[in-house]
């Protein structure tokens, strides 16, 4: 399949054939699945990694991290990349990255090999996810239609949450480089089926080059500061390095969103109530959830002597609840508004983080699995109504570069979480009190974004375009004449 093949027409036009809207869900739908068991995946085999590669708790966040924060970093620029190119010819390409990835990391000869190879797979798919979201817009017009579709797309990655940790301790079984082959049949349909969608509308967008670097320097900096804080302590001088470089680079970066001739963030985005609760939201769920199963991975095998595939079972009935809870959390919106599920769900997550923090020691297995399920319902319950808030929170335009936004918080979110998360347990005799800390830390995080959340309007929740933010919605097009004065007539 040629690379022209994703391309559009420039200036905004699209010509040719439309294409089937299933497509494009189906190949959006396999691209989130992908890029979320990968996260999954690669956290139930991080002890074998360290086995056979080597290295400590550092590497591993690293392993974890490399992904992540590429992914976090370059998602601002993906946005914008989705509006430029279009959005189905940049998923495209995005998706060749991510798979050739995929296999260089079940190729990796030694750990350093390994993170490189996973900084390459998180810029495929940050290319990824905003398109993806963007692909649904275009090929759904209906609101409501379009709600549903996204719910969808939620499931894709219910699913690989669901099969996840159990396909890393299955995999692991025979070799932790099977986990990351997986990628490349799944990856193989998603662009057959990108073949049958519609073509992308493009558009020239300007490059903000201060605005790209700024924030990968800000977030690798602040990343590193959080893992080294583990291994070096708060005080030692390369902790202070990362962090003052964090801070320079934060102020670049806010400067030339602020005053740049074309920001790839566009400060009026982060005017609108909804944009800003999503995006809490979304960095609180992400650090809940992938910093608990990060910790949760790691402490039940080292600390509890659990294999890898029991580990992976152990996670099982938090993830299969999700699975189920997405499809519903879409009908919810449609009935509450997305208030209801959002503040509902960030609130399980919150009780469910409590209780596992409160009775970790002595619980069996059996007992943390159950525990575990109000994070697994509050989660899915949240997200989709989230997604879809954002994605109807702004003109059509500015889907990818909003999207972009959205899923930056979200990877930010759980690089932090995997990075401090494990500073806190790097120190083997100090194991469960960081564990505690860790969950009520992610506690902290869902508890301030469900209070956000009561903030949301009610008229919000109604899928009529423009309502939630405040953005206007388009105005009507002119009748034709007959038809104004038939109208005219009634």
């Amino acid at each position: 399949m040629s690379l022209p093949a994703f391309s559009a027409p420039r200036g905004g036009a699209v010509t040719g054939r439309r294409g089937h809207p299933g497509a494009a869900l189906a190949a959006a739908l396999l691209g989130f699945f992908v890029i979320t068991l990968d996260a999954l995946v690669v956290n139930v085999a991080l002890p074998a990694i360290r086995t056979d590669l080597g290295g400590g708790i550092t590497g591993l966040q690293w392993v974890v991290d490399g992904y992540t924060l590429m992914f976090a970093a370059l998602l601002l620029s993906a946005g914008s990349l989705s509006d430029r190119v279009g959005a189905r010819r940049a998923f495209g390409l995005g998706l060749v990255v991510f798979v050739a990835a995929s296999a260089a990391c079940g190729l990796a000869p030694n750990l350093p090999s390994l993170i490189g190879a996973r900084l390459v797979q998180g810029a495929g798919a940050a290319a990824m996810m905003p398109t993806s979201l963007a692909l649904i817009r275009e090929a759904y017009t209906d609101p409501v239609k379009r709600g549903r579709a996204v719910a969808l797309w939620a499931v894709g990655g219910a699913v690989a949450s669901a099969a996840g940790p159990v396909a890393g301790g299955a995999a692991t079984l025979i070799s932790w480089r099977v986990i990351f082959f997986i990628n490349l049949p799944i990856g193989a349909l998603a662009l057959v089926l990108l073949a049958f969608a519609a073509l992308s509308p493009s558009r020239r967008v300007p490059f903000d080059a201060v605005g790209q670097i700024s924030a990968v320097l800000a977030m690798g900096a602040l990343t590193f500061a959080a893992i080294e804080a583990g291994s070096a302590g708060f005080t030692a001088p390369q902790v202070w390095a990362a962090t003052l470089l964090t801070l320079a680079a934060a102020i670049v970066f806010v400067r030339a969103q602020a005053c740049g001739r074309h920001p790839m963030v566009p400060l009026v985005l982060l005017r609108h109530r909804a944009v800003v609760i999503a995006c809490g939201a979304g960095f609180a769920f992400m650090a809940a959830f992938y910093g608990m199963v990060f910790v949760f991975s790691i402490y039940l095998q080292q600390q509890r002597g659990l294999s890898a595939l029991a580990t992976g079972l152990a996670f099982v009935p938090m993830t299969v609840l999700s699975a189920f809870i997405n499809p519903l959390s879409a009908r919810a919106a449609e009935r509450y508004g997305p208030r209801v599920p959002i503040v509902c769900g960030m609130f399980l997550m919150t009780g469910g983080l409590l209780l596992l923090a409160l009775v970790l020691a002595g619980t069996p297995t059996w007992a943390l699995a159950l525990l575990m399920l109000p994070v697994g319902m509050g989660g899915p319950l949240a997200m989709p109504p989230t997604t879809a808030l954002l994605v109807n929170s702004v003109p059509a335009q500015q889907t990818g570069t909003a999207s972009g936004v959205f899923n930056t918080s979200r990877q930010l979110g759980g690089a932090l979480a995997v990075a401090v998360f494990g500073a806190l347990i790097a120190d083997q005799a100090h194991f469960l009190p960081g564990l505690r800390l860790s969950l009520l830390l992610a506690a902290l995080a869902t508890l301030t974004a469900g209070a956000a959340g009561l903030y949301l309007r009610p008229a919000s929740a109604g899928p009529r375009n423009g309502e939630a933010t405040g953005i206007p919605a388009p105005a009507s097009p002119p009748l034709p004449e007959a038809r104004r004065e038939k109208e005219t007539s009634r």
